[in-house]
């Protein structure tokens, strides 16, 4: 495919050429041999990017040979002024000088020395000295532009790295906190509901429905903080997709797991919210979709990583449900990336989480 780069190549070609070829054109002992030379010449610097010392040596050769040809203006070191500037921008500034030196050479060696020679090659000198200090400016420019630009790289590094290490202060702290009020709350209503359904059943009595559920909600909610808790204390997921639908299925959830397109590593961001976007709706489909089939799909596209999670339970299009903590997190880690995210019943029953995620981080 052609880039911009090489029709930029191309066009500093065609318009030296086509100054040096007009400035031929006036002069009637211009030959067939002569524009052959000059396109020749010309043509070689669309290549300077790739082979800067090949162009340097095409357009020394041909310049020369068509100064000692047909004795032409100044103008017709065009094409080897433009190869020595780029030869320099590079790095080779003697290759540069000495393709210099062999032109103005070929100019001396023309005819007589006379005042007029003698002033034309101290024009076409500084030329070529102007031709190779600005090569090396923009060399040092260049490599000033690159430094700066890893700077602000590592800066930004450093910044993100200082967020992250604030932000897993932080969970550790929260976690800390919910252990020590919430864990020992909850463990005491569990506790007391427990005793209080082995005691009406030591005495015979019939449970009540309220306390069973107490004791039950005790449990559910206990599992729930520690699962909390652990996600909070891992600062990774650890694991991937394959290794949740494994751990779903060891729990009883009936799950398929289908991988297209060309699966290749992501950007870390970008794996950790694939992660936590099939843990959240493996979740989900746990908690709410009952004795439910579930099928996750991941979809390597060129430009964009599709994850889709169906499940057959009961969710009803007619009655659309409120997003919840988990759902509600997993749209801002999807939107935070650029992606998008469409979460709800599905026409035929069941649940539908899919997510599209670019292939590059772009937050």
């Amino acid at each position: 495919m052609v880039t911009r780069r090489s029709l930029a190549d191309a066009a500093l070609a065609v318009v030296v050429g086509a100054l040096v070829v007009t400035t031929a054109a006036f002069d009637a002992d211009t030959t067939a041999v002569d524009y052959a030379l000059i396109v020749l010449g010309s043509a070689a610097l669309a290549f300077y990017r790739p082979a800067p010392l090949a162009v340097l040596a095409a357009a020394t050769a041909t310049g020369a040979a068509y100064v000692l040809h047909a004795h032409p203006g100044l103008l017709a070191a065009l094409p080897v002024l433009a190869a020595v500037h780029t030869a320099a921008r590079v790095g080779h500034r003697g290759w540069a000088a000495a393709a210099s030196g062999v032109y103005l050479a070929a100019y001396v060696a023309t005819g007589p020395t006379t005042g007029e020679v003698v002033e034309k090659a101290a024009l076409l000198t500084g030329w070529f000295l102007c031709a190779v200090v600005t090569g090396l400016a923009d060399r040092n420019w260049q490599a000033y532009l690159r430094q700066t630009e890893q700077r602000a790289l590592e800066a930004e590094r450093t910044r993100e790295e200082a967020a992250l290490r604030r932000a897993g202060e932080e969970r550790l702290r929260i976690a800390r906190e919910l252990h020590d009020s919430l864990t020992h709350s909850i463990s005491i209503v569990k506790l007391q509901a427990g005793v209080a359904v082995h005691l009406a059943r030591k005495r015979g009595e019939e449970v009540p429905p309220a306390l069973l559920a107490i004791q039950e909600a005790g449990g559910e909610a206990m599992r729930e903080l520690r699962a909390t808790l652990e996600i909070l204390r891992t600062d990774e997921p650890t694991g991937t997709p394959a290794v949740l639908v494994d751990r779903a299925r060891a729990a009883g959830l009936a799950v398929e797991l289908t991988t297209t397109g060309d699966e290749r590593p992501l950007p870390a961001t970008i794996d950790r919210a694939v992660y936590r976007i099939v843990q959240e709706a493996l979740t989900n489909a746990a908690r709410h979709a009952g004795p439910a089939k579930v099928h996750v799909r991941l979809d390597y596209g060129e430009e964009a990583l599709a994850i889709q999670v169906d499940d057959d339970g009961t969710a009803d299009p007619n009655r659309p449900c409120t997003p919840g903590i988990g759902l509600t997190g997993m749209r801002e880690r999807v939107t935070a990336l650029g992606g998008t995210l469409h979460a709800g019943p599905r026409a035929e029953g069941g649940f539908s989480v899919r997510a599209e995620l670019p292939s590059e981080a772009t937050g």
